[in-house]
């Protein structure tokens, strides 16, 4: 049986209640309290020792505690740190600020040039036509302007940095433009050696291996983590989870790419010399012309034929002229082959320092590459 207190109690327990915040709503009789606490009504009965109604009792107390002391907290916190209205300006300049380094920003460029010539634009170590070169700048090629001095900017490309005639060079919205034309993807090797392979699985032949820190040109983009690259004149495959795929421009060529050591023939260095201010000049399939366009093998029978050396027309028989030797020993003027599936299909020009010069594909033209950019199949000395 449920023992019944005086009424008191039950006026004492809506003091309570009331004191903690909890809003009486009716007091009976017979000492049963009703209250609201929040959004939960309850009924206590003040004349009873229930145990669970005492506990319904004190979770109002507590909840009605805790409601008054976090409105009170708020109130003083508004009072003492005022909310300072959003200055419209303010935003609206970030984002100006944030929408002005999305475009400025391109492919690494924050003040953009892009070579306005037909063969190449020279880069030279001061501002004036005396200025010793430094490097050259292929058509198109872009660079970052760091400067201008009257005429001539201050630009670097790649690793090359001197000044250009700003009469050569496309800037601004021109450039941007000119840019979106001329941008490429390309394929950056992040392993040891990156095979390559005809079809878009391990379980077709391997063509080539490409050293580490080349870059392919890709042609599209593959499911399952493929991307179709051009590899010279021919469509190839690589797994994109050794390479990083990515955008960019063409840049500067250093003197040192143009130029090679001492203890070389007159006739080597002049034919090199000649091949490498074709740089740039466009790649055609079957062509023999170093103006108006050339394959591999027509840019080398072309460059040779100015010296007096006679050599077949593709690249597989001239393969087999001359003497055989290692890359090692190579000198600028020697011939280096490469292959798929066993086969001779690409020829290039040794030119000293680690570098061909050769006409790789319709998109880059004639190019010097490092003459590991894929696996020599063998090199060839046909110049004495």
């Amino acid at each position: 049986m449920k023992k019944r207190t005086a009424g008191r109690t039950g006026i004492l327990v809506a003091v309570i209640l009331s004191g903690a915040g909890i809003r009486i709503q009716a007091v009976s009789a017979d000492g049963i309290v009703r209250v609201t606490a929040g959004f939960d009504r309850m009924v206590a009965d003040a004349g009873t020792t229930d145990p669970e109604t005492e506990r319904r009792a004190g979770a109002a107390v507590q909840d009605g505690i805790r409601e008054k002391e976090a409105a009170r907290e708020a109130e003083q916190a508004a009072m003492q740190e005022p909310e300072e209205p959003i200055d419209q300006e303010v935003l609206d300049t970030a984002q100006a600020q944030k929408e002005a380094n999305s475009v400025n920003n391109l492919w690494g460029y924050t003040n953009l040039g892009i070579a306005q010539v037909d063969n190449h634009l020279n880069v030279r170590d001061k501002a004036g036509e005396d200025g010793e070169l430094v490097g050259k700048m292929t058509k198109n090629a872009a660079c970052e302007i760091l400067s201008i001095d009257g005429d001539w900017a201050y630009v670097k490309s790649g690793k090359v940095e001197g000044y250009v005639h700003m009469d050569y060079l496309l800037t601004g919205e021109a450039a941007k433009n000119k840019a979106q034309e001329v941008v490429y993807t390309v394929a950056k090797v992040n392993t040891q050696t990156l095979k390559v392979r005809e079809q878009p699985s391990t379980e077709c032949p391997v063509i080539t291996l490409v050293a580490q820190d080349e870059r392919l040109e890709v042609v599209e983009q593959q499911p399952e983590g493929w991307a179709k690259i051009m590899l010279d004149d021919e469509e190839a495959y690589v797994s994109t989870d050794y390479c990083v795929v990515e955008e960019e421009l063409e840049t500067a060529v250093t003197m040192k790419e143009l130029l090679y050591g001492s203890g070389i023939s007159n006739t080597r260095i002049d034919l090199c010399q000649y091949a490498k201010q074709f740089v740039g000049n466009p790649y055609v399939w079957g062509g023999t012309s170093l103006t108006k366009g050339a394959d591999c093998s027509g840019f080398v029978q072309s460059v040779f034929k100015k010296f007096g050396v006679s050599l077949p027309r593709t690249s597989r028989e001239q393969a087999g002229v001359g003497t055989k030797i290692s890359l090692a020993d190579a000198k600028p003027g020697d011939l280096i082959f490469y292959a798929k599936g066993g086969t001779i299909n690409h020829v290039a020009l040794y030119i000293g320092d680690g570098q061909v010069v050769h006409a790789s594909n319709p998109r880059t033209g004639i190019r010097i590459s490092n003459a590991t950019y894929r696996s020599p199949a063998t090199i060839r000395r046909v110049l004495p």
